[in-house]
């Protein structure tokens, strides 16, 4: 009878360690590296390797390091794609300076039709969310009449401001095509820390080229809405990050950037 109580009491222990140690994920969050104003000053250095990244989404956008191209992430698969337009996967291993990720579980879906420019993109998904005041990932997959998009070379140090470096931007210009937009709506009084509205990257179907959205028209497409009410921010430890100025404002460098 002693070894029955001693042996339940052990089993009692280890159910006890791996519920602390095991806990689900809450995949209701939106987590970002880094800030945007922090990139917009050339703050470039990768900081976080997708091995972490990784664990706080499998669905996402932003940099890699050196800003190396624009990243995407769909499906738990992540994407370079690079200055010169080819894509390649990203190795758990390699860093970000930038990103924002969650884990992607739509809970809204709807067609839409005949969009003729970003903007009547950005009105039609406007009726669409409950609120402006909280975070949205979206993915848009369809037909596109019209993709222009774009992607930058790696950057050398002494780092540039980024309003310096999409000077030297290649620009990528789509016809009927299928594909994919991968992005994410902040609210308004995310100013300093993400964009404000509307920020996607796009993919081809044939997962060979795509970049940072600039323009677009939409001959049919899904839109799948994931809502947030949660938003995890992680900041560089040390490096250039740390005698960054980041109290200028930055909103006509943010509209040339993101357009």
């Amino acid at each position: 009878m002693p070894r029955l109580v001693k042996l339940t009491n052990v089993f009692i222990i280890l159910m006890f360690f791996f519920a602390c140690t095991h806990q689900p994920e809450n995949r209701d969050i939106i987590y970002q590296a880094s800030t945007i104003n922090a990139l917009l000053e050339g703050s470039f250095h990768g900081q976080i390797a997708f091995l972490e990244i990784k664990k706080h989404g499998d669905f996402g956008i932003g940099a890699l390091d050196g800003v190396d191209g624009e990243l995407i992430g769909l499906g738990g698969r992540f994407l370079q794609i690079k200055g010169d337009g080819t894509i390649h996967a990203v190795p758990d291993s390699m860093t970000t300076p930038y990103a924002i990720v969650t884990f992607f579980d739509p809970d809204q879906t709807a067609d839409l039709a005949d969009l003729q420019s970003y903007a009547q993109l950005e009105a039609f998904l406007d009726k669409l969310i409950e609120t402006k005041n909280i975070f949205y990932a979206m993915k848009i997959e369809g037909e596109f009449a019209y993709v222009k998009a774009r992607s930058v070379p790696r950057q050398k140090k002494p780092y540039r401001p980024l309003v310096e470096v999409i000077k030297d931007q290649s620009i990528f210009e789509f016809k009927n095509v299928k594909g994919v937009l991968v992005g994410f709506r902040c609210p308004a009084y995310i100013t300093g820390l993400n964009f404000p509205g509307y920020h996607f990257h796009f993919v081809n179907e044939a997962r060979s080229s795509g970049g940072h959205l600039l323009e677009v028209k939409i001959i049919k497409a899904r839109v799948e809405i994931d809502s947030s009410h949660s938003f995890s921010l992680a900041l560089p430890e040390g490096g250039d990050f740390y005698g960054l100025d980041l109290t200028k404002d930055k909103q006509q460098e943010l509209k040339k950037v993101q357009r």
